[in-house]
C-alpha cells in the first residue's frame, strides 16, 4: 500500500488528474483508510509541490493544476471521512477585504492550505470587517487570512482587526494579511499576528500557528 501512495504523490505533482483519480479509487478499493489516502497519498504530493513552489522550481500554473488533481482526489474520500476527520489542521478562513476583487493571490494561498490539511473556508472577495465577523462566529476558525492587493484596501485590514475585537472575539483566532502591497511592518502595526509574504510561506506560517 506504501508504493501505491508514493505512485499517488507522484502522479499529483505531476499534475495528473486522471492518474490521481485512479489511484485513489485504487486505493480505497483495497481497503486503505480514508485518511491514510489523504495524509500519506495526496497530502504528502501538495508538500512537494509548496516545497518546490517555494523554491522557485513550480509556477502558479502548474500548482494549480497539482491543486485541481487534489480537489478531484478528495471528492472521492471526503464521504469515507469521519466527522472532524478532514480537518487535520483546524479550520482556515480566508477573504479578501472589502473593496478589493483581486483573487488569484488567496486562490493559491487556499489551495496550498488544503494542501496542508486544512479545512479553508473561503468567503471570496470585497468582505466586509462584520461579514469577517460573523464568518468567525459561525465557523470558529483557528486562523483568519485576510487579502489586500490595493494600498487603498489595507486600511480595510485594521478595521477587521478592530470589528473583531469589538465583537469579543479577537483572542479566539490567529489573524494572518498578506497581498502584494502588504509588508511585515504594516502588520505589526496593525496588530496582526503573522505575515505571509507569499503563498508558500503563508501556507508554512499557518502550520506553526495552528499547532
Amino acid at each position: 500500500m506504501e508504493k501505491l501512495f508514493e505512485e499517488m504523490a507522484q502522479v499529483l505533482i505531476a499534475g495528473n488528474q486522471d492518474e490521481v483519480v485512479k489511484k485513489t479509487q485504487e486505493a480505497l478499493d483495497k481497503n486503505a483508510a480514508a485518511r491514510d489516502v489523504m495524509d500519506k497519498g495526496l497530502l504528502a504530493g501538495m508538500e512537494v509541490v509548496g516545497r518546490r513552489f517555494k523554491a522557485g522550481d513550480m509556477f502558479i500554473p502548474e500548482v494549480l493544476r497539482c491543486a485541481k488533481c487534489m480537489h478531484a482526489a478528495m471528492d472521492l474520500i471526503k464521504p469515507m471521512l469521519s466527522e472532524g476527520e478532514s480537518a487535520g489542521a483546524g479550520t482556515y478562513l480566508i477573504g479578501t477585504v472589502e473593496g478589493d476583487l483581486h483573487d488569484i493571490g488567496k486562490n493559491l494561498v487556499s489551495m496550498l492550505l488544503q494542501g496542508s490539511g486544512f479545512d479553508v473556508v473561503d468567503l471570496g472577495t470585497n468582505i466586509t470587517p462584520q461579514q469577517f465577523v460573523d464568518a468567525v462566529k459561525e465557523h470558529n476558525p483557528k486562523i483568519i487570512g485576510l487579502s489586500a492587493l490595493l494600498t487603498t484596501t489595507m486600511p480595510k485590514m485594521e478595521e477587521t482587526i478592530k470589528a473583531l475585537d469589538e465583537a469579543g472575539i479577537r483572542d479566539n483566532v490567529k489573524v494572518m494579511c498578506g497581498g502584494a502591497p502588504v509588508t511585515q511592518n504594516f502588520v505589526e502595526k496593525i496588530g496582526a499576528d503573522a505575515y505571509g509574504a507569499n503563498a508558500a510561506t503563508a501556507s508554512e506560517l499557518a502550520k506553526e500557528l495552528a499547532s
